[in-house]
C-alpha cells in the first residue's frame, strides 16, 4: 500500500491534461525531441532520453549520463455548439476552456557496463488525458470531467553485438489513475443539470515490455527501430451517482467499482543522416495500434450491465516527422522540425470527452553545451489541430451537435549531465 501511495503522489506530479498527441497519447518525452517534432527518435542518441524511445541507443554510450526534462503543455480547445435538442440553445454548448495546461516531468539515466553492455532507467509518461466542464454544462452525460495519468518506470539492458548493430529490451511498471464524471445537464427527469449521472475512479498497476534496435552504416548513417508492447489496466476504485432511487439511481452512495482500459502498442522506425560536419536530417514514421482501444465502460459493484459505456471504435493510427539539425557553433546547436500526427477517432463516434482531429507540429529548438560534463536544451512547438463537425448521442438518445478546434502550444527545458 505504500509502494502504491507513492506513485499517487508521483502521478499528481505528472498532471494529466490534454494530449497533443493522438487520442490521449503523449510524446513529449524530452526537450531536445520536442525541437526536432521527435522526428528521428528511434535513432538520434543525444541523451539519456533515449531510454523512452529506443533503448538500443544505449549502446552509444561510452560513459554515464543523467537528463531530466520539464515540459510545459498550454492547450487552447474550444466547443461550439452547432445544434441542441429541444428548446436548448445551441450556444449553451459552447465552451472556450475545456482542456488545462499542465507540467510533464521525466528523467532518465544510462549507465554503460562495459564495452557490450549498457543499463538504462526511465520514468516518464506515454498517455494521459484531463478534459473539465462546468457541473451545469448542457450536455453534462457527454462531458464533465475526464482524467487518465500514467506513470511509466522502465529498465532496459542493450547488448552492442558488433560495430554497426545493437539491441535493448526492456521491462515496465505502469501506475495508472483515472477518474470520470458525469453530469445530467438538461433532462426530461427535472433532475438539476449538475445531478451526477456517474462518478468514478481507480488506480492500477500494470507490466509491460519494450525492445528496440539500430544499426549504423557507418559514422554518418543509422537507422533504428522500438517497439512497446500493449498494456491492459483494470483500475479499481469507487462508484458512485446521485440519480435518486425512484429513477434506479444510487442517491449518492458509495460502491466499488472498476473501470478497463487498454493502453496500446507503439511502433517507430526512425533514420539519422549526417550530411556534412555541421547539417544532419532525421525522420521518423511511428504507428500506435489504437483499434486495441474500442470502447471506454465503468462497472459498479451489485450491476450486471455497465454503469457506463462510450463506444470509442478507434482506429490504429500513424505520425510522419521529418527534422534537422545545424551545430552553429562548438557549443550550440539548432533543431527544427514538422510532423503530421493522425487521429485515431472514428468519424461516427466522435466524442468531446476526448477532443481529437489530425494535427501539425511546427517546432524548434536549441542545445547549449557548458563543458564537457553538462549541457541545455530548449523547444518550443506549435500544435495546430483540424477543425471538425460532428454530432454526439447521449445515454437518453438526445443528439447534440459541434464543432471543435484545438490547438496547443509547448515549451520544454532539459539539463544533461554527463558523469
Amino acid at each position: 500500500m505504500t509502494f502504491k501511495k507513492s506513485l499517487l503522489a508521483l502521478s499528481l506530479t505528472c498532471s494529466s491534461f490534454y494530449s497533443v498527441g493522438a487520442a490521449f497519447q503523449l510524446a513529449e518525452h524530452s526537450a531536445a525531441g520536442l525541437g526536432r517534432a521527435f522526428a528521428g527518435e528511434a535513432a538520434i542518441a543525444d541523451d539519456a532520453s533515449v531510454v523512452a524511445r529506443n533503448p538500443a541507443l544505449m549502446a552509444q554510450f561510452d560513459t554515464m549520463e543523467f537528463s531530466m526534462t520539464g515540459t510545459y503543455v498550454m492547450p487552447d480547445v474550444s466547443l461550439t455548439g452547432l445544434d441542441a435538442p429541444g428548446d436548448i440553445p445551441a450556444s449553451a454548448l459552447n465552451d472556450s476552456s475545456i482542456a488545462p495546461s499542465a507540467i510533464i516531468p521525466a528523467m532518465y539515466l544510462v549507465v554503460p557496463l562495459n564495452d557490450k553492455f549498457a543499463l538504462g532507467f526511465g520514468t516518464f509518461s506515454n498517455f494521459g488525458l484531463a478534459t473539465e466542464f462546468d457541473e451545469d454544462y448542457a450536455a453534462g452525460q457527454l462531458a464533465g470531467e475526464t482524467s487518465i495519468t500514467t506513470v511509466n518506470f522502465n529498465t532496459s539492458l542493450s547488448y552492442k553485438v558488433n560495430d554497426n548493430f545493437a539491441i535493448a529490451g526492456g521491462l515496465n511498471v505502469i501506475y495508472a489513475d483515472a477518474s470520470l464524471v458525469r453530469n445530467f445537464g438538461e433532462n426530461p427527469y427535472g433532475l438539476a443539470p449538475k445531478t451526477e449521472a456517474a462518478n468514478l475512479a481507480g488506480d492500477d498497476i500494470s507490466y509491460g515490455w519494450n525492445m528496440g534496435l539500430s544499426y549504423d552504416f557507418d559514422e554518418n548513417n543509422r537507422l533504428g527501430f522500438s517497439y512497446r508492447s500493449e498494456v491492459k489496466l483494470e483500475l479499481e476504485g469507487d462508484y458512485s451517482n446521485e440519480i435518486p432511487p425512484t429513477l434506479g439511481g444510487f442517491n449518492g452512495e458509495v460502491v466499488p467499482g472498476a473501470m478497463d482500459i487498454t493502453l496500446p502498442a507503439i511502433m517507430e522506425f526512425s533514420g539519422l543522416h549526417q550530411l556534412n560536419d555541421d547539417l544532419a536530417v532525421h525522420y521518423s514514421a511511428m504507428w500506435t495500434g489504437w483499434s486495441s482501444f474500442d470502447e471506454l465502460a465503468g462497472y459498479a459493484e451489485g450491476v450486471d450491465a455497465p454503469v457506463f459505456s462510450k463506444k470509442e471504435n478507434f482506429s490504429d493510427s500513424m505520425r510522419y516527422a521529418f527534422g534537422a539539425t545545424y551545430q552553429l557553433s562548438s557549443n550550440t546547436k539548432l533543431r527544427t522540425g514538422i510532423a503530421y500526427d493522425q487521429t485515431p477517432a472514428d468519424e461516427d463516434h466522435r466524442s468531446i470527452s476526448i477532443p481529437d482531429s489530425d494535427r501539425i507540429w511546427i517546432s524548434a529548438g536549441l542545445n547549449y553545451t557548458f563543458s564537457n560534463a553538462s549541457s541545455v536544451d530548449f523547444g518550443v512547438s506549435i500544435v495546430q489541430g483540424k477543425t471538425e463537425t460532428f454530432t454526439e448521442t447521449d445515454d437518453l438518445g438526445q443528439q447534440w451537435g459541434f464543432e471543435s478546434e484545438g490547438d496547443a502550444y509547448i515549451v520544454s527545458a532539459q539539463y544533461n549531465h554527463v558523469f
